[in-house]
């Protein structure tokens, strides 16, 4: 097992008011756990602001977690100290969501693709200027755009540049953070093709966060459907898409249309906005929202909190409804 994440949460202290020194937690991350295979791509969706992004982060250390603990080929890596975690750095990398705001424009293309083998002190000279041509080669750049910035280049090549950057150390892990959602259809699925040609070669594997419900089908192995810092489905990708079982999911997944017009697709409607995740309801999060509970008012959804478990060989769900 590559990686492996047992009970993580980030919890983030805030004032409850402009003028009051009185403090609040909300609540990002909320306990959340889950393995992933070498070569292999887990999808995380939900609505915005549910902590798919907070998530990747604290998997990488990029924030502290509250607590929890994380695995990277059997170490746990939130307990280790500043230089050492340096060394594990060289096997997880990040794509990050903004080609334009994560990439430094006073720095050339070589320079940025470069920074991580600088980092590292890995080859000088000639050899390394070699390794950056072949990165940019390989995500689709030429070697003369090493002298160029930024700023010249379009959106799509930006996250070429990015990924290159996040292949220089050949990494075992890559966070994906929305890596296609800025671009524009057409170039989306070029660097999505790119990035499943990599996870081919390289043996990578992914953590893919996306909204875009077809994206994230087309990418991953298995799914993980998040809502309010915690996860209330897991499984395989066809499975989750072709009998979605918490509500929650059912609703995310009727908003996909369909491919043929002449079939008519039932649309579910969420009532209400997400709920704060300060102050998130008691039993299940999801009860003030979900159809179930409004058909049946029991109980159990508002004092209970659900247990994730698994209902079925490798599907798991976080609800009192959904029977084994």
């Amino acid at each position: 097992m590559l990686l492996e994440v047992k009970d993580l949460k980030k919890h983030y202290t805030v004032r409850s008011g402009l003028f009051t020194k009185a403090k609040e937690l909300v609540y990002a991350l909320d306990g959340v756990s889950f393995t992933l295979e070498e070569g292999k791509t887990l999808g995380l969706v939900g609505e915005s602001g549910c902590g798919k992004s907070t998530l990747g982060r604290a998997v990488l250390r990029l924030i502290e977690p509250t607590s929890g603990e994380v695995y990277l080929e059997g170490m746990e890596i939130c307990k280790l100290e500043k230089k050492e975690l340096k060394d594990y750095r060289k096997k997880m990398q990040i794509i990050f969501q903004d080609p334009f705001g994560s990439l430094n424009p006073k720095q050339s293309v070589g320079k940025i693709v470069s920074e991580p083998l600088d980092n590292y002190d890995v080859e000088k000279g000639k050899t390394r200027e070699e390794i950056v041509v072949q990165l940019l080669t390989r995500v689709g750049l030429k070697p003369e755009h090493m002298s160029r910035y930024p700023q010249e280049f379009s959106g799509g090549q930006r996250q070429r540049i990015g990924i290159a950057r996040a292949l220089a150390l050949r990494p075992k892990l890559i966070v994906g953070d929305e890596p296609v959602s800025s671009l524009d259809v057409s170039i989306q699925a070029q660097v999505l093709n790119l990035l499943m040609d990599l996870q081919g070669e390289y043996g990578l594997s992914y953590l893919f966060i996306s909204h875009d419900l077809g994206v994230v089908r087309h990418m991953s192995n298995r799914i993980a459907v998040m809502y309010l810092g915690r996860f209330v489905e897991l499984a395989a990708a066809e499975e989750l898409y072709e009998a979605p079982l918490h509500p929650y999911s059912q609703a995310l997944l009727s908003s996909i249309p369909a491919s043929d017009r002449r079939v008519k697709k039932h649309r579910i409607i969420l009532e209400g906005d997400v709920p704060s995740p300060i102050h998130p309801p008691s039993g299940c999060r999801f009860h003030p929202r979900c159809s179930l509970y409004q058909g049946l008012q029991s109980p159990i959804c508002t004092e209970e909190t659900p247990i994730f478990r698994e209902v079925r060989q490798s599907h798991w769900v976080s609800c009192h409804q959904v029977q084994d």
